[in-house]
């Protein structure tokens, strides 16, 4: 068996940040680190784990090549530190947040390694959180119920699922469950 990079895909509000911040402990017991990503938005108290830079530390960082992953979207940039690289080569999973639109690009770099995980919510419920986040405006949490339905059509063939339209333990445990399985390479 060898490490894999579980891709976290899953539109803005579906929950990422939540259980990424809930299933931080009970994924050293599998060894299976969660990496930061950079992006050019300053942290919120209620937001994202991340690390903020500016746009000309991103552009710096970008032309230094300190990027394993990197994608614009929402008018931000985010990139992922190559320290992952690293930590696949000393045998341990590694789950991102990714992006569901910048898959390929993942998928290019990590091939087999990679396994697409997909968070889906009911857009209802999706619509409700994007509300009370208070960060878009009515039309962009239209245009981004939109997308989320859009990218769940066009769901990719390989991915595991996991609903989080219910109580986040339950995600929780589909996302622990899909990391404990170890595939052989094909």
């Amino acid at each position: 068996m060898y490490s894999r990079l579980f891709y976290l895909m899953g539109p803005s509000g579906a929950g990422k940040d939540s259980l990424l911040l809930r299933c931080r402990e009970r994924l050293c017991e599998h060894s299976c680190l969660i990496a930061s990503r950079y992006i050019t938005r300053p942290p919120e108290l209620q937001g994202e784990n991340h690390l903020w830079l500016s746009e000309a530390e991103f552009l710096q960082r970008l032309q230094l090549g300190t990027f394993a992953l990197h994608w614009s979207a929402n008018g931000y940039r985010y990139g992922i530190g190559l320290e992952i690289d690293h930590w696949l080569e000393l045998g341990l999973d590694v789950l991102v947040n990714g992006s569901r639109a910048h898959l390929e690009q993942a998928r290019a770099r990590y091939g087999e390694r990679l396994v697409p995980l997909l968070l889906q919510v009911d857009p209802g419920l999706l619509q409700q959180r994007l509300n009370a986040r208070g960060r878009e405006t009515r039309e962009e949490i239209a245009a981004r119920v939109e997308r989320a339905r859009l990218l769940s059509a066009e769901l990719p063939a390989d991915a595991i699922v996991i609903d989080n339209s219910g109580e986040l333990e339950a995600a929780l445990g589909q996302l622990l469950q899909a990391v404990q399985r170890r595939y052989l390479p094909v």
